[in-house]
């Protein structure tokens, strides 16, 4: 783009207010400098520099010119760079946090298709809570997040990639295990085994939503282990839970899932920076999550 290279020709012209030092800078010589000048006035069609024996001084034109032309120029570079990254990002790494909830389906099934789709991008992943994924993302320390219901923080950028549906775990001895769908309302008496609200305040709300709407306030067992996969008071007779069908992997035998009706579901997203804070190996991420949550059907609605 020569006119490009013009306007930073003119801006080390106009910065260094003397031709001399402006080609020394740019390390061309001073009548090819002169030239692409006097060229970008004939384009323009306007007079950019007094020039004068020991000085140059911009003229008014000029001065407007490199007020936003240093702003265009710094926004070239950045796009160039940004778009030479999706090339290097192909041999680049990418730091994924999430949580446990999104370990049984979710988070596996996007992996596998991310590596399917770019074999050379090294993917680290990191086990961690809802408040550090939201952390590490907003600092940097990770590049993406997955987690459910995520708190708004109005400097990161959430793609909803599953509408989970969400059934109740109960003992295999349960009376209610026999029947395909659980209502809701038929859990009134129930303790609920949830986390603590500050774990995750969104998907708390979101479950115990699910409760109001029913008309029922059940009363709350909290979990003393932030992860539990046998989920031992379940299996204790102690309390129910509400989970997501992804859960149904690796139950153990006493446990049973069943959908509650009417039906519900748990939004689960990619957290990611905006803008210039965001990796171009983060493109790869989100597309393959897009590809992934339409071939999976993740994002149905529950009939």
């Amino acid at each position: 783009m020569s006119e490009l290279r013009r306007l930073r020709y003119f801006l080390a012209v106009a910065g260094e207010r003397n031709f001399t030092r402006a080609a020394e800078r740019l390390h061309i010589a001073q009548p090819a400098l002169s030239r692409q000048i006097r060229q970008l006035e004939q384009e323009l069609g306007v007079r950019l520099l007094d020039r004068t024996t020991h000085s140059v001084e911009p003229t008014e034109a000029g001065r407007l010119l490199m007020e936003r032309g240093a702003e265009l120029c710094a926004e070239a570079d950045r796009l160039w760079r940004d778009v030479r990254g999706f090339a290097e990002s192909e041999r680049a790494s990418l730091t994924l946090g999430y949580s446990t909830s999104t370990g049984y389906g979710t988070a596996p099934g996007l992996l596998a298709a991310l590596a399917e789709r770019h074999p050379d991008l090294a993917v680290t992943t990191r086990l961690l809570t809802t408040a550090e994924i939201v952390t590490g993302v907003t600092d940097g320390t990770l590049d993406a997040g997955l987690v459910r219901c995520p708190p708004p923080t109005p400097e990161l950028v959430r793609t909803l990639v599953r509408l989970e549906p969400q059934g109740v775990l109960l003992p295999a001895s349960h009376p209610l295990a026999g029947q395909e769908s659980v209502e809701t309302a038929s859990l009134a008496g129930e303790r609920l085994l949830v986390h603590p609200r500050e774990a995750n305040p969104g998907h708390f709300d979101a479950i115990t939503a699910i409760f109001t709407r029913a008309g029922l306030s059940p009363q709350l067992l909290l979990r003393q282990l932030s992860f539990d996969a046998a989920h031992t008071p379940v299996v204790r007779g102690e309390a129910v839970s509400v989970v997501g069908e992804s859960a149904v992997d690796g139950l153990p035998g006493t446990l049973v899932w069943r959908p509650l009706r009417p039906a519900s579901t748990i939004e689960l997203h990619v957290l990611t920076r905006g803008g210039a804070g965001r990796r171009p190996a983060v493109a790869h991420l989100l597309r393959t999550a897009s590809e992934t949550a339409r071939a999976a059907g993740w994002l149905r609605s529950p009939a």
